[in-house]
């Protein structure tokens, strides 16, 4: 169940390389994301991070986890504060949860009885 997380990012760049090679504008572009967020500076690289792993989580993306862990690491986030992240994550999922049941029923209710 648990995944090599060190070696899945050395295979997920690789594996972006490649692709980046086929794909040099495309590539720029999402670099060119990445750059347009950073440089505002409302908020710190450490917060992105918090952000990129709580929404890797709602997106269920391994690599994106791997490589977001990482990189809060690096920019000094700790456990507990990852831990709060990711219990934002869950909370949200469960809102979203919550808010489809009502349309499920909303569904239901259209039925001929």
């Amino acid at each position: 169940m648990y995944l090599d997380w060190s070696e899945l990012r050395k295979e997920l760049r690789a594996a972006i390389g490649r692709f980046g090679k086929s794909q040099p504008d495309f590539m720029k572009g999402i670099g060119a994301m990445e750059s347009a967020y950073a440089s505002t500076g409302h908020l710190d690289a450490k917060t992105h991070e918090l952000i990129a792993l709580a929404v890797a989580v709602t997106t269920r993306c391994d690599g994106c986890l791997s490589v977001h862990a990482e990189a809060a690491v690096k920019h000094g986030a700790t456990r507990e504060e990852i831990a709060e992240a990711l219990a934002v994550a869950i909370t949200l999922n469960t809102g979203a949860a919550l808010v489809y049941s009502s349309r499920a029923l909303d569904a239901f209710d259209t039925l001929p009885k």
